[in-house]
């Protein structure tokens, strides 16, 4: 090894060359900030009509990213980035050597902590999402069920891991999440009839009876019953109901101004026409998140994103079981099955100041956390020295980052995305106003004798 080769491997930060998914529900062209990001990060044109729908920053296979300056990687535009990679066609990386196979070469960068947990895997994945019209509606499994379905459709369930996740709003964000609270749910019974007529009368008139102060685990029973009765009904009835449903509210909204839910309801019926998806959207909590709240969810809880722009991290998963507003694959029974019925509006998190110019987000996961830093020009903040690793991205702005006492500093600018390794303190300055966002193993499992 020659002395230019020491030097590179001895450098603490990594840009990283990233993966996009173009899936059909993410926005178009300009629109999309992932779109823009990925230009950036590759140095390429954004294609006007093409829906740029999510932005994967880690190792997963799917999706994953690649350290500039290795092996078939050359720094393609102004700020240093190689080109991004597409992952319908990973043809073009050739010699690249991917973020998990240098990691596996350099597995210090992760920390003793995270190397004796995961070994030499980056335990999160990293991502921004674009979404102009609703994703479908999805659980993830915890780890033991993964394993099984991974086992059993390995093509469908690409690997055999859980995955909870973690959204933080850019721009308003709308979601589905978790089940309705009990009196919500009666309402449901009582006023939706194209509900009623998909699901069983004993069901029905029992829910309507019961006393939900004594009698919880029968609420969850029945709920779970009625709920899968609805996704589980017959293409026929479906459509016949979706179209009661969708008449009876535009008649309504001639007499009255019909509620967030219902609008809802008709804007996932244009989305996806005849899909029992629609209608069970009165069984979920609607969310609209502002930017700067965050979202959580752990396995087995039925979430559908519906609009907006965020900024999400995972454990390093992409398994999702899906059962209605979408044209993937459905697996009805096992979504159905897997279930918690926990029943409520979920905890919105808004963060708190890491300092001046720094929010952090802790959810109750191990594998992740997040920092979302907003820089005005002129002004510099220090990310902390954590026994992790991190990965960071800028979605606006131009500054400057530092490791540690390192003399050299990395120009950072929108696009750009960055690899720390555990024990490096970033110091951060602005030439103009910098957004940036981090992503890291949680801070309270670092912590931990």
């Amino acid at each position: 090894m020659d002395s230019s080769e020491l030097v590179e491997n001895h450098r603490p930060l990594r840009r990283l060359r990233c993966s996009v998914q173009h899936y059909d529900w993410g926005r178009t062209g300009r629109d999309s900030l992932v779109g823009k990001v990925c230009a950036l990060n590759s140095g390429s044109e954004i294609q006007l009509n093409k829906p740029y729908a999510e932005f994967w920053m880690g190792i997963h296979a799917s999706g994953p990213s690649f350290v500039v300056g290795s092996a078939g990687i050359e720094n393609g535009n102004a700020n240093g980035n190689g080109a991004a990679v597409d992952s319908h066609s990973h043809s073009h990386s050739g010699a690249a050597l991917s973020l998990k196979d240098w990691i596996v070469q350099n597995p210090s960068v992760l920390g003793d902590k995270v190397l004796d947990k995961w070994g030499s895997d980056l335990p999160f994945l990293f991502k921004i999402l674009s979404v102009a019209k609703a994703l479908s509606i999805q659980a993830h499994p915890d780890k033991e069920l993964a394993k099984k379905l991974h086992k059993l459709h390995p093509n469908i369930y690409k690997d055999d891991s859980h995955k909870p996740e973690m959204a933080l709003a850019v721009t308003e964000f709308e979601a589905l999440c978790g089940f309705v609270s009990f009196a919500e749910l009666k309402d449901v019974i009582r006023y939706i009839p194209e509900v009623v007529e998909l699901i069983d009368s004993n069901d029905t008139s029992q829910l309507l009876h019961i006393n939900d102060q004594v009698e919880g685990e029968k609420v969850k029973s029945i709920l779970r019953s009625i709920f899968t009765q609805l996704m589980s009904a017959s293409k026929e009835m479906t459509t016949e109901a979706v179209s009661k449903l969708k008449i009876r509210l535009q008649m309504q909204s001639q007499v009255r101004r019909l509620t967030d839910k219902e609008n809802l309801v008709l804007k996932l019926e244009k989305e996806y026409p005849n899909d029992i998806g629609v209608i069970s959207a009165f069984f979920l909590n609607h969310i609209k998140l502002n930017p700067g709240e965050a979202l959580y969810l752990g396995a087995n809880e039925p979430h559908a994103y519906i609009s907006g722009e965020c900024i999400e991290v995972m454990a390093t998963s992409d398994n999702v079981v899906r059962a209605g507003l979408t044209p993937k694959h459905r697996d009805v029974q096992t979504l159905c099955s897997m279930l918690t019925y926990k029943q409520g509006f979920p905890e919105i998190l808004k963060g708190f100041p890491l300092s001046p110019y720094i929010t952090r987000y802790l959810p109750p996961f191990d594998e992740f956390e997040m920092d979302r830093c907003f820089l005005p020009k002129g002004a510099s903040t220090v990310f902390p020295a954590v026994e992790g690793p991190s990965i960071f991205v800028v979605i606006g702005g131009e500054g400057a980052m530092q490791a540690g006492s390192s003399s050299s500093r990395d120009v950072v600018m929108e696009g750009d995305v960055i690899f720390a390794p555990a024990g490096t303190q970033i110091n951060v300055k602005t030439v103009s106003e910098l957004h940036m966002y981090r992503a890291g193993v949680n801070s309270r499992f670092l912590q931990t004798l």
